[in-house]
């Protein structure tokens, strides 16, 4: 065998920790066992040394074959161990001890030899055998001067004979290891140390009755350099892995803070008179600012997962009101496309469930988000169920599709389908971020698709949580309505229609006017009892020309909705919509239609999403006169842009505010408060003068200290890392929002911890 593949095989069996290193071949113990025979002369006793020596050829094979497997295995101290025993039992065999009283039998021409002489020849036996492994063994006294060594050991120290020597006198450094009588031995050498994993073993001399160390010691140099440079590799690259994750939280934090104020800015200016280039000017920029804010979530999310860092945060949530909020959030887009975006959510879906609705979102965003930039005509339909036990959602919208090597790359990282204009609208990693959220819900994100046909989407994730509730209170609730939609094929007619046949009401969809006709003359003949017409504002002059025709349909007394996207609001204002008694705004929220339909309201003014298309303001806001004897917000912001941000919003709101713009000014405003501290303070996190988190721990420890009314906190901050949340919270902050802040979540948690305070 080469020096190579021999090093090699002893790398292949290495293992600091259970004392292998080095392995040798079968060779060597045959050519060992084959001397032992040579050197033995004949016995006495032909019966008895047949017998042994059947005994001792056998514990030799015995021996060869251990250390042969032992070795191809990769198991070598064991195996050499054993094997020594073998030889060291067929050395005494041949030796001619009895096997009953176990006294020497000597043979012929031979004389009784001492306990000594075995035990010395027992010894270099085991030494020739060490020196064939190539390993180091010695016999110490208990005072540690070395009795024997093997040839191995006297090579390495470079010393003719180490009797008489101690370990300490021949330069070798022990290095305790884990358990006991183990060591790292360091033994200094002409070509450089050496390290050996060292074990030594208390055996008591038979011929002296003396207590002695023994010690078998293995080269695992090669192994525990080997070893380092993989720890070095590790923690090179937990280094690279922190200071990425620094440079990320910088980053966001940076590109984070003017995002703030630029949002925050186009929030206020529109609300002021502007033309209608102007109002178009301002939705591009606030459209642009939005992207980026994707980006960088995007950014975030994906460093998150990259590290093993992502948590979810599960709470009981209304799924459907989560999948409408994105549905409304995203209509606009679908809109200017004009293409139809609508959701309906199955009548088996509970109320409440158990998830974390915010990283939900997030997925619905990206993939709904997708399929509206995708898709040219028709649109995009969102569609929730129970399968299995399952949450099925289903997004299938009527864009080119996908190619089937589109499709095998669309969940990669950096991957976008698409021609190069769309490609250009995003980073790629939407989706493969959204496939691993939803992995770690337990369910998955998969696509079909065919080039030419659109594409579906489904998210799945088990059911949890469910049914706490109580009964559901949607089954049969439009029992009896028979409803007349007139609207264009698409989405939206689609999602209102099953949103009705789910609740327990009949949808007749007429797209034509001929359809129509057809509907209503069936209730005019009595043959269905039509209850609700609903007229999109794309089908108003075919429901006109549907009343001249048809006359006696004012007999039936149909309740009349309007349906209007929310774009189309200003130039059909609710003064103007002659003969219909309600209005309702597309994307439809299923409450909203139930309201309607149910003649509880006549339409939907207010809409609860994150992004609800509010009226714009065409004057400017009354200012609220302030009480002298109302204290203002402390507000901490060293970015004079989101200060003025903040104050105006907070001042809108009908609340007094005080700014300073570092932490030394905050502390300074608290300690002059006296026995009057401010009822709320919002600060940012990173300001000059001081940690935001120190700054915190500092004021619950005053408050406890002098018996203090304990303030509110509300934190804003632009940085990333995702336990911060906690570490904030632990340190004494009421609440905790990222920039940039939603306005409305803002000021409801403004209220929310300013409310205790007022009463």
């Amino acid at each position: 065998m080469s020096e190579r593949m021999f090093r090699e095989r002893m790398r292949a069996g290495a293992g600091t920790g259970s004392g292998v290193g080095r392995t040798a071949s079968a060779a060597p113990a045959v050519k060992l066992g084959a001397a032992v025979i040579r050197q033995r002369r004949p016995l006495g006793d032909p019966s008895a040394g047949g017998a042994r020596v059947a005994y001792a050829l056998a514990g030799i094979v015995a021996a060869m074959l251990l250390l042969a497997v032992g070795a191809g295995a990769g198991l070598h101290l064991l195996p050499a161990i054993i094997a020594a025993g073998g030889l060291a039992g067929a050395f005494l065999l041949l030796s001619g001890r009895d096997e009953a009283s176990g006294k020497r039998v000597a043979g012929a021409g031979e004389t009784a030899q001492d306990p000594a002489r075995h035990g010395i020849e027992t010894a270099a036996l085991l030494a020739t055998i060490h020196d064939a492994m190539g390993d180091l063994a010695i016999v110490r006294d208990l005072d540690g001067k070395i009795m024997q060594a093997n040839g191995a050991f006297h090579e390495l120290c470079g010393c003719a004979d180490a009797r008489g020597l101690t370990c300490a006198e021949l330069g070798l450094r022990f290095e305790p290891k884990t358990g006991p009588d183990r060591y790292f031995v360091h033994i200094y050498t002409p070509s450089g140390t050496r390290l050996y994993d060292w074990h030594d073993v208390l055996v008591r001399d038979p011929a002296r009755g003396r207590p002695m160390r023994h010690s078998i010691a293995r080269d695992v140099t090669e192994e525990m350099l080997a070893a380092s440079q993989r720890e070095e590799a590790r923690r090179r690259a937990e280094e690279t892995s922190r200071a990425k994750s620094r440079l990320l939280a910088t980053v966001s934090h940076e590109i984070r803070t003017p995002l703030s104020g630029i949002l925050g800015m186009s929030r206020l200016l529109a609300e002021t008179r502007l033309s209608e280039e102007q109002k178009n000017y301002l939705a591009g920029m606030q459209q642009s600012g939005h992207t980026l804010v994707q980006l960088v979530e995007d950014l975030i999310d994906f460093s998150s997962l990259a590290v093993g860092r992502f948590q979810l945060r599960p709470s009981q949530e209304d799924l459907r009101q989560t999948v409408e909020n994105v549905v409304e959030m995203l209509s606009p887009r679908a809109h200017e496309k004009n293409i139809e975006i609508g959701a309906t959510v199955a009548i088996e879906v509970p109320e409440r469930m158990l998830f974390d609705a915010a990283r939900l979102r997030q997925v619905l965003f990206n993939v709904v988000g997708n399929a509206v930039k995708f898709t040219e005509k028709g649109g995009v339909f969102v569609s929730v169920d129970i399968e299995n036990g399952s949450v099925r959602i289903r997004i299938d919208d009527s864009g080119p599709g996908m190619s089937a090597d589109e499709l095998a790359r669309v969940f990669e990282e950096f991957e976008q389908a698409g021609d190069d204009a769309q490609r250009a609208k995003g980073t790629g990693l939407g989706l493969a971020i959204s496939r691993r959220i939803m992995e770690a819900f337990g369910g998955s994100l998969t696509a079909t698709s065919m080039s030419g046909k659109g594409s579906r989407f489904e998210i799945r994730f088990p059911m949890a949580g469910a049914g706490l509730s109580g009964v559901p209170v949607r089954r049969g609730i439009l029992a009896g309505a028979q409803v007349l939609v007139m609207a264009p094929e698409g989405p939206s007619s689609a999602a209102l229609a099953a949103t009705i046949e789910t609740l327990g009401g009949t949808c007749h969809r007429a797209s034509t006017l001929a359809v129509a006709g057809r509907v209503v003359a069936g209730a005019l003949g009595n043959r269905l009892p039509l209850t609700d017409v609903i007229v999109d504002h794309r089908h108003a002059a075919q429901f006109r020309e549907l009343l001249a025709l048809e006359p006696a349909i004012a007999g039936l007394r149909l309740r009349r909705t309007y349906l209007i996207s929310p774009e189309e609001r200003t130039s059909h204002p609710v003064s103007r919509l002659g003969g219909y008694e309600a209005w309702l705004i597309r994307p439809l929220r299923e409450r909203s239609l139930v309201e309607v339909l149910l003649g509880r309201l006549r339409g939907m003014e207010k809409r609860d999403a994150i992004n609800d298309n509010r009226p714009v303001l065409r004057e400017e806001p009354t200012a609220t006169v302030m009480t002298a004897d109302v204290r203002g917000i402390l507000l901490a912001e060293d970015d004079p842009v989101n200060a003025l941000v903040l104050r105006s919003l907070l001042s809108r709101a009908g609340r007094a505010v005080d700014h300073v713009g570092d932490f030394k000014a905050l502390e300074a405003a608290l300690r002059s408060a006296g026995s009057a501290p401010p009822p709320l303070i919002v600060t940012d996190l990173n300001m000059p003068g001081g940690d935001g988190l120190d700054v915190l721990r500092r004021l619950r420890e005053a408050e406890a200290a002098g018996g203090r009314r304990r303030v509110p906190v509300l934190v804003l901050t632009a940085d990333a890392r995702g336990d911060l949340d906690e570490r904030l919270r632990a340190a004494g902050a009421d609440a905790v929002l990222a920039k940039p802040a939603d306005p409305q979540r803002l000021l409801a948690e403004v209220t929310r911890l300013m409310d205790p305070v007022a009463k």
